[in-house]
């Protein structure tokens, strides 16, 4: 079951039973504030929900107000120590912060973080990871174990409770697939704040995927989860394809293609495998709730991509255009892909 508190980020609606939405962070310096921008602008159009950003400084929360006039999605900042940083970038109309209470100093600073977001209506991420822990929480446990996790994500979110602070969304991320998932399925259990998922340090754009689909995934698959983000060595853009693509594959994601395509056999007599990258590609930003398959050729295509609204199955050099399993038309392999766009435009 998903998570049963609901907060509210700008205009986006975390947890309850609100949709799963996709996060992504800048990864230009703060203070380049026009190359920031034309990166959120890129992360919004590729379907970005939330974007955070570093503020490492005064200097930096500039961004956040050029963020806010530049793109109509939810702006994070990102926060670590200062707690005079989170109420600059309050005040300057942000959306949600990202700051760890027991990291910012004496209960006077939190209560002033926590009392500028609750005046705003702005919530909080806690964000805990493997690298980060208390000491006296890894002197209990020994290492940075699920328990581990849950459990200083849960302090930090004590701290802002004693202020009857409570729009709180819980991270609890590690390089580690297994206890990531563990550390979250803990959480769900002991408490009902929306939960952020993601891996840490996934890795470069094809381990970080397998390992961020892994776990993502595992847990999304059990009712838990409410915002994610996949964390790629890469440009930021390819996070929000990957996430959508994670989504698509749970039927957790209405609006662009889902991809159905063969892997191939000795039966293949066309360029299956071109055809299923350029198809992939061109139709990358087609907002359509659709099927598509790529099929390698006409013994079992049509037939095992009936549940397709629309797809090619391969023959010798030409192809057959079918949708819901019955076939349209025949057509020359180097047209293929042509048509086959032609007649999703027309669904």
């Amino acid at each position: 079951m998903f998570s049963k508190k609901q907060v509210k980020a700008g205009n986006v609606l975390i947890g309850g039973d609100s949709k799963v939405s996709i996060q992504s962070m800048l990864n230009i310096p703060a203070h380049n504030i026009e190359e920031s921008v034309k990166q959120a602008k890129q992360l919004e159009k590729a379907g970005c929900d939330i974007v955070r950003a570093a503020v490492p400084d005064m200097e930096a929360v500039k961004l956040i107000s050029a963020l806010k006039e530049n793109i109509s999605i939810p702006v994070v900042a990102d926060i670590h120590f200062d707690y005079r940083l989170a109420l600059e970038s309050v005040s300057a109309g942000v959306d949600k912060i990202r700051i760890n209470p027991g990291n910012i100093g004496d209960d006077s600073r939190v209560k002033a973080v926590a009392d500028a977001c609750a005046n705003n209506g702005i919530p909080i991420r806690i964000g805990v990871n493997s690298g980060s822990l208390e000491k006296s929480i890894l002197a209990k446990y020994g290492s940075p174990t699920p328990e581990a996790l849950c459990d200083s994500a849960l302090y930090h979110a004590s701290l802002l409770e004693k202020f009857d602070f409570n729009d709180i969304v819980l991270s609890m991320k590690s390089s580690s697939v297994k206890n990531m998932v563990e550390a979250y399925r803990l959480a769900s259990l002991r408490c009902d704040y929306p939960l952020h998922l993601g891996v840490t340090e996934a890795g470069t754009e094809r381990m970080g995927i397998i390992k961020s689909s892994a776990g993502i995934g595992a847990l999304l698959v059990q009712g838990i989860g409410d915002t994610i983000r996949v964390s790629l060595t890469a440009d930021p853009v390819k996070e929000i394809y990957a996430a959508k693509d994670i989504l698509k594959s749970l039927d957790m994601y209405d609006g662009g293609i889902q991809f159905v395509s063969c892997p191939t056999c000795g039966r293949t007599k066309i360029d299956l495998i071109s055809l299923a990258n350029e198809a992939q590609e061109r139709l990358k930003d087609c907002k359509k709730n659709i099927k598509v398959a790529i099929m390698g050729c006409v013994v079992n295509g049509p037939g095992e991509a009936r549940e397709a609204d629309i797809g090619i199955a391969g023959g010798d050099k030409v192809g057959l255009i079918f949708k819901k399993g019955e076939i349209i038309c025949k057509v020359p392999e180097e047209q293929l892909l042509d048509k086959l766009v032609e007649e999703i435009e027309k669904l």
